[in-house]
């Protein structure tokens, strides 16, 4: 057994409780971010927030009635068309995403550069999103329209998602102007970059493969001067078509000049390949 402190369980309801603060606070973020950089710069990165935007330069158009006018409808028909439930938490980032607009909606924007608002209204975003998805749920919008879409069309999601995000960019530039086009595109490059950073973290462990002809030694080594967990795994030399079975092993990079050393004090011509874990959940690390 690990010595390391085991993983506390966390209760179901309290458990809920941080997915619907993870939807709020995901939410607040993006219309803060919103109405603090995209809006008042014309950046309409995509989504039904860029549709707000557009509408809102054309007609004045108050931009959470707009995004109000367009969740429900999309909301509704997700779940009327894929069959799916959606459930609380997916309604819940519908709603409260266009009333927390609403409500700073008189802020002062935070820059009037456009560059700037693209930059850091996509880092808003993206940062929104992410902690959103990780109560999950979503802020629904063009996302279910691009799954009606999937749907019916048989193309990927992915594919769906990128269209109408596109239509959208090149609606701001046709709308707006050119430049205005390209900082939609910033902006939506931001967001999703800053998503993945969100969702999967800052790679801040290593993964080790290590090929050693004292395998036993090196993992006993690891279990007793790291408390690291090894897996054994199979392999064989691509010029002898020798067997040469691995070591796998995960540690914070805090921990990894520590692996190396133990690795060599015990065999000086070992193979060590290391690379970035980007997300590692489980013992021993963050929970899942």
């Amino acid at each position: 057994m690990s010595k390391r402190r085991r993983r506390q369980e966390v209760h179901p309801t309290l458990h809920k409780v941080k997915e619907y603060i993870y939807i709020l606070l995901g939410s607040a973020t993006v219309a803060l971010s919103f109405n603090l950089f995209l809006l008042p710069n014309k950046v309409a990165s995509g989504g039904v927030s860029g549709i707000s935007i557009i509408l809102n330069s054309l007609f004045g158009w108050e931009a959470a009635y707009v995004q109000w006018a367009l969740n429900i409808p999309l909301f509704i028909a997700g779940v009327m068309i894929l069959g799916k439930v959606y459930g609380a938490r997916t309604l819940i980032g519908t709603l409260f995403l266009p009333f927390v607009v609403y409500l700073s909606r008189n802020l002062e924007p935070a820059t009037l550069d456009p560059l700037l608002g693209a930059l850091f209204g996509g880092i808003g975003v993206g940062l929104g999103l992410g902690i959103t998805f990780r109560g999950n749920a979503s802020t629904g919008g063009t996302d279910l329209a691009a799954q009606i879409v999937h749907t019916f069309s048989g193309i990927s999601l992915g594919k769906c998602v990128a269209f109408i995000d596109g239509l959208i960019v090149v609606t701001s530039a046709i709308v707006f102007d050119i430049e205005s086009g390209l900082y939609a595109l910033i902006g939506l490059f931001v967001t999703s970059k800053t998503i993945d950073l969100v969702q999967v973290g800052i790679g801040n462990s290593k993964m080790a493969l290590i090929i050693t002809n004292q395998q036993d030694e090196v993992r006993q080594a690891i279990f007793d001067k790291l408390d690291r967990g090894v897996t054994k795994l199979s392999g064989y030399g691509g010029y002898t078509d020798d067997e040469r079975p691995m070591l796998m092993c995960v540690v914070d990079q805090t921990e990894f000049t520590k692996l190396k050393q133990v690795v060599r004090s015990i065999d000086t011509s070992a193979f060590v390949v290391v690379m970035d874990a980007a997300e590692v959940v489980g013992e021993g690390f963050k929970r899942a």
